[in-house]
C-alpha cells in the first residue's frame, strides 16, 4: 500500500473542500448572513491543512487498483466529515450526526433529508446543500484529475473507483483528458439549464440552485413541497433535464464528435426510454383516478418515473397515495436506475441489459447445448470479466441491502419503510415509501441506524466495493 500517495490525493481533497466552501461564504456576505463566518472558517481550516498535507511529496507514484478504490473511499468520506461541519457550527443541525447524514445525502446525489423544514436554512446553508450534488454527480475525484497536474498510469484507478457502471473507458487516450471533457459537458448542460429556468422566472440563486440539484441528480430543494409550487414550466425544465442526466455523458461526446449514429445504436439508451416510457403508461393508467384527467396522470406519472429513475428524487405528488401497483413499479425503477456514466444511480441500465442477454443465453445454451455464441452489446463483445463483476456485483448488492433492512430494523419502524428507506438510500433516490415518502423525512431513525443508512448511501455511488475494500484487513498491508 503506497500511503504516501494516498495522503497526498487526500491533501489535495481537503484543499478543493476548503475552495468549494468559499462559494457557499460568499453567497452569505451577500445576503448578509453570519452563518458564512462558520464556512469561511471551516473552508480556511481546510485549504491550510490541505496545504500543509501536499508540501511532502510522495517518494512514489506507484498507484494499483488497490489505492485507487482506498483513495476514493477515504476522500468521499473525508468531505462528508469536513462538509457536515459548518450545519453545526451554524447550528441549523445541531447534532453531528444528522448534520453528516445530510452531508453524505447531499455528495452521493441521495437527496434524503432529516430536515423537517428547509425553508428557514440560510441562503448559504441552502446553496452548500445544492451544491454538493453537483459537486457529487461527475465525481470529485475526476475534478481534482481534470484540474491537478497528476500524471501516470494510476489515474484510471480513480477514475474507475468513482465513475458508475460495469466498465469504464477512456473518452479519449489521455484520462486528464477525458476528465476535462466530462467536466466541460457537465458545465454546458448547467448552464443551459440556469439559463431555462431564469426564462421561468425564477432568480439566479433559485435556477443555480435547482439546476445543481437537476444535474447531479439530487433531489435536494429550497421548498418542503419539493418541486410541487413550481410552475409547470420549471417542472417540465426539471422533467427534461432529469431524463438528459441520467444518460451516459458518453453519449453527448459521441454527438459532440458528430458520431450519432453510435448514439442511436446504443441498446442501454434504448433500454432506459422504453422502460420510462412504459412504466409511465402503466402508472398513468393505473393511478388515474387519483388527478383531473388522463392527460395529468400520464403527466405526473411521467415526472414521478423519471425523478425515480435517475435517482433525483424530486416530487409534485405524494406518490404514498397511489395503488400499490404503480407504488411497486416505482420501487423496482428504485433498483434499475439509470444509465452507466450518468450522474444518476441505482443498478444501471446496462447491467440489466446484460443480465437480460446472459438469461437469454443460457436458455439457448439449454436447447442447443453444443451451441457457442459469444454476447454482444452495441456490437461489441461481453467479456467474461464483466460478465463476472456483474454477477458479484448483484450478490454484493442484495447482500447488502438484506443486511441493512435487518439492521435499522432495530428502529421498530413498518417494513415499508425500512425496505423503502434502504432501497433510496442504496440507489441514491432519496424519498421511500410509508414513513420516509415525499411528505416524510429520515429523522426519526436512530444514530446507528443513520450511520447504517450512510454506508448505504456512500457504497451505493462508488459502487460497492470501493467501500468494501476498507473493511478487509489485507488492504493496509504494505
Amino acid at each position: 500500500m503506497n500511503y504516501g500517495i494516498i495522503l497526498y490525493i487526500l491533501s489535495s481533497v481537503l484543499e478543493f473542500a476548503g475552495a468549494f466552501m468559499l462559494l457557499p461564504a460568499g453567497v452569505g456576505f451577500f445576503y448578509g448572513e453570519k452563518e458564512s463566518f462558520a464556512f469561511l472558517l471551516v473552508a480556511a481550516v481546510s485549504l491550510l491543512a490541505g496545504f500543509l498535507g501536499r508540501l511532502k511529496k510522495p517518494k512514489s507514484k506507484v498507484f494499483y487498483a488497490r489505492e485507487g478504490f482506498v483513495t476514493v473511499s477515504l476522500s468521499w468520506i473525508l468531505l462528508s466529515l469536513v462538509g457536515a461541519l459548518p450545519f453545526v457550527l451554524t447550528g441549523e443541525i445541531p447534532f453531528y450526526v444528522d448534520a453528516l447524514f445530510e452531508t453524505v445525502s447531499g455528495f452521493t446525489t441521495t437527496g434524503g433529508t432529516i430536515l423537517p423544514d428547509v425553508e428557514v436554512l440560510a441562503h448559504c446553508s441552502q446553496f452548500w446543500r445544492l451544491f454538493t450534488h453537483w459537486l457529487g454527480g461527475m465525481g470529485v475525484l475526476v475534478l481534482i484529475l481534470a484540474i491537478l497536474p497528476l500524471s501516470g498510469s494510476y489515474n484510471m484507478h480513480l477514475m474507475r473507483a468513482e465513475s458508475t457502471g460495469p466498465s469504464v473507458g477512456k473518452l479519449v487516450p489521455k484520462i486528464k483528458s477525458s476528465a476535462r471533457i466530462l467536466y466541460e459537458i457537465y458545465i454546458g448542460i448547467t448552464l443551459l439549464q440556469i439559463i431555462l429556468l431564469l426564462c421561468g422566472g425564477l432568480s439566479l440563486y433559485e435556477s443555480a440552485g435547482l439546476t445543481f440539484s437537476t444535474v447531479g441528480t439530487g433531489g435536494f430543494g429550497f421548498l418542503n413541497s419539493s418541486a410541487k409550487d413550481y410552475s409547470r414550466y420549471v417542472q417540465v425544465v426539471l422533467l427534461i433535464f432529469m431524463l438528459l442526466c441520467g444518460v451516459s455523458f458518453n453519449c453527448y461526446y459521441l454527438l459532440l464528435a458528430r458520431k450519432p449514429k453510435e448514439v442511436l445504436q446504443s441498446e442501454e439508451l434504448r433500454a432506459y426510454l422504453g422502460i420510462a416510457a412504459g412504466a409511465a403508461l402503466l402508472i398513468g393508467f393505473n393511478a388515474r383516478g387519483q388527478f383531473v384527467n388522463l392527460g395529468e396522470s400520464l403527466y405526473q406519472a411521467l415526472f414521478q418515473v423519471a425523478s425515480v429513475m435517475t435517482t433525483t428524487g424530486f416530487t409534485t405528488c405524494d406518490f404514498n397515495a397511489w395503488p400499490m401497483f404503480s407504488k411497486t413499479i416505482l420501487f423496482l425503477l428504485m433498483i434499475v436506475g439509470a444509465c452507466a456514466g450518468s450522474t444518476g444511480g441505482g443498478l444501471k441500465v446496462s447491467r440489466l441489459v446484460v443480465l437480460m442477454k446472459s438469461i437469454k443465453g443460457e436458455i439457448l445454451q439449454v436447447i442447443h447445448p453444443r451451441s457457442v455464441k459469444k454476447l454482444h452489446m452495441d456490437g461489441r463483445g461481453i467479456s467474461a470479466g464483466v460478465l463476472h463483476s456483474i454477477r458479484m456485483y448483484l450478490v454484493l448488492y442484495a447482500g447488502i441491502y438484506l443486511v441493512s433492512v435487518l439492521l435499522i430494523s432495530i428502529d421498530n419502524f413498518s417494513f415499508e419503510t425500512n425496505a423503502s428507506a434502504v432501497m433510496a438510500m442504496f440507489n441514491n433516490v432519496g424519498p421511500g415509501f410509508d414513513a420516509v415518502g415525499p411528505l416524510g423525512n429520515y429523522a426519526s431513525f436512530s444514530a446507528f441506524s443513520k450511520i447504517v443508512l450512510m454506508f448505504d448511501m456512500l457504497a451505493g455511488r462508488l459502487e460497492l466495493l470501493p467501500m468494501l475494500v476498507l473493511f478487509s484487513p489485507k488492504t493496509w498491508k504494505k
